[in-house]
């Protein structure tokens, strides 16, 4: 039967709840109707319930009012007995109250820290019971069913629904145990009723409590769940047998390391195997995958998404889709961050602690909260604080001390890491470069070249320098107005830069740097939007670069959309974009032939 039986001390069980005597009582009459299934049994099982559940009700305040199971044992020496053999009696398991009141003394005499072999055993049998008073079909009940008139599977979904809505409604209680430390607190039973759970995780009717366990208080320290219960959980939500609440699935990650994890490497084995997704679609998925608002719940989630994402861009210098999804997930991220109350919020140095921090504010301030004649200083004093440190990599790569080296490379990858996460100054980059003078290119140049080169690989900074002026020059002239017929032997230098095989040269320009240009020009130039149009789709389709240009079209129009452009003349610009993005759709549908 129960493994707490032990020979009864009179002298230790007086309470004012319930007396031993009284425990005899409801022993004696337990050991009665257990042993036969007669009519007289039922009909005295049915005279005395009522007295019944009072008493279990004086005996559920007793066991709330001690301090662990071993003083309740000690104080009821055959509480498990009792309990044990109620457990297996139909009339007394059948009835709704009886039933809860029932369960409810064994989850107060589960012990969450158990201190003793005793205890142990006794939580190994608890379980036990639990699960199967849930989940199986006890043959001693099949014969009272039959006679309620009630099928075998509506009446054992009944009692879980019964058992379960009772939970929920124990947990959904406020946590109020701190003012008295012999007062219980009412989640100390969170690991007992969690790894009761688990065979349930894939029940529907389980959700419910699932989400209230997921969202109890995380401020209570004794409110733990079962490790084994989370896996589980993770595992059914990963196969979408379970269905979880929005914040029960971030309440899952919080407490749950590995399923945000595995979460995040999810979502980026989506984004690296559709290099075609679109910012907007990107977007999408990244709302629908909840993780932006998570993080901007909980500053630690956020920490661990972006180390993975750090991790990632160490490996993947040059892929631009995940340079997309760094950024975009960034700026969700931020937007939903503005909407958590400013009580709860957390300061973003908390946020980026790696980051340069007197490049921190300066990157994360969007264009659009600032006047448009500050922008050009702005990208200057930009340029100047990431050369310097570029310049100081440099130093200390000559001095050739190992530690330095290292914390210079670290100072330089952080601060790069936060321009893809802060993209937008990038993109207004480009608009700047296309619009300005040459002589007042030189710092936006840098930029824009640090941002896809920011690995001095062989102390190759200067050159990659080098070779994107001299694109810029090219493209400069391919969309000067003053050139209305295509000079050729300038797309031809384009083209070149372009090539396969000059990629394939270790101090080649990156393609991306080049489109981004192009694209830039062909929206911000002066020149015919016939003529702008004429040379993107010849450029393009000689590359084969046509997805990489329909990208920057889609995040320049965004942009636009967004206030980050140069809005003197934003109807023209959106025109153009419309026009161009018109064109590579058209060249991306194959020729009908008669």
């Amino acid at each position: 039967m129960f493994p707490l039986q032990q020979q009864p001390h009179m002298e230790d069980s007086a309470d004012p709840l319930v007396t031993v005597q009284e425990m005899q009582f409801w022993l004696d009459k337990a050991v009665a109707w257990g042993q036969a299934q007669t009519v007289e049994t039922q009909r005295d099982t049915c005279q005395h319930l009522s007295r019944l559940r009072d008493f279990t009700q004086q005996l559920l305040k007793h066991i709330n009012s001690m301090a662990s199971t071993t003083e309740t044992m000690k104080r009821l020496p055959l509480i498990g007995q009792f309990l044990g053999r109620l457990c297996w009696i139909p009339s007394v398991t059948a009835d709704a109250s009886s039933r809860s009141l029932l369960l409810q003394c064994l989850w107060g005499l589960f012990s969450e820290h158990p201190g003793s072999a005793v205890e142990r055993k006794a939580n190994q049998w608890i379980r036990t019971v639990l699960c199967q008073l849930v989940t199986e079909e006890d043959a001693k009940v099949e014969p009272l069913i039959r006679q309620m008139g009630v099928a075998p599977k509506d009446y054992h979904l009944g009692v879980l629904r019964k058992r379960l809505a009772l939970l929920q409604q124990t947990f959904e209680k406020n946590c109020n145990c701190l003012a008295d430390k012999n007062q219980r607190c009412p989640h100390d039973d969170s690991l007992a009723v969690s790894e009761s759970c688990i065979p349930l995780v894939t029940c529907q009717e389980a959700a419910p409590l699932i989400n209230t366990l997921l969202q109890r208080p995380a401020s209570c320290i004794s409110a733990a769940l079962s490790e084994d219960f989370l896996d589980a959980l993770n595992s059914a939500h990963s196969r979408q047998s379970l269905l979880l609440e929005e914040q029960g699935i971030i309440s899952l990650w919080y407490h749950n390391l590995p399923s945000l994890e595995e979460a995040v490497l999810r979502l980026l084995e989506s984004v690296l195997a559709n290099n075609e997704s679109s910012p907007q679609k990107l977007e999408q998925l990244l709302e629908q995958a909840l993780l932006p608002k998570a993080c901007a719940q909980h500053c630690s989630m956020f920490l661990v998404v972006n180390d993975i994402f750090r991790s990632f861009l160490k490996q993947a210098e040059r892929a631009e889709s995940v340079h997309c999804l760094i950024h975009t997930f960034t700026r969700c991220f931020l937007r939903e961050l503005a909407l958590v109350p400013h009580q709860n919020s957390v300061p973003l140095k908390a946020l980026f602690p790696q980051s340069p921090q007197s490049l921190l504010m300066p990157l994360l301030t969007l264009p659009s909260e600032m006047h448009q004649e500050a922008w050009r200083h702005h990208l200057k004093w930009l340029s100047d604080s990431l050369k310097r440190l570029t310049e100081e990599e440099e130093e200390d790569d000559r001095d050739g001390s190992r530690s330095s080296c290292l914390k210079s490379h670290h100072r330089v990858f952080e601060a790069w890491f936060l321009l893809v996460q802060c993209v937008h100054w990038v993109q207004l980059t480009a608009q700047l470069l296309v619009t300005s003078e040459t002589q007042d290119c030189g710092p936006l140049l840098w930029l824009f070249t640090f941002y896809y080169h920011p690995t001095n690989r062989g102390h190759h900074r200067a050159s990659q320098l080098g070779h994107a002026k001299e694109a810029l020059d090219h493209l400069r002239a391919l969309f000067s107005p003053l050139n209305p017929p295509l000079p050729v032997g300038s797309l031809q230098s384009v083209m070149t830069l372009l090539s396969p095989a000059q990629q394939q040269q270790q101090q080649s320009l990156s393609t991306l740097l080049i489109i981004n240009l192009l694209v830039n020009f062909a929206v911000f130039s002066r020149q015919s939007l016939i003529g702008s149009a004429e040379v993107l789709q010849m450029v393009v389709d000689q590359s084969g670069l046509l997805n990489e240009a329909a990208r920057v079209l889609v995040s320049l129009e965004l942009s636009l959309n967004r206030g980050r452009h140069l809005s003197s003349d934003a109807n023209r610009v959106q025109l153009r974009v419309q026009k161009l993005q018109h064109t590579l759709t058209h060249m991306n549908v194959p020729e009908q032939h008669c």
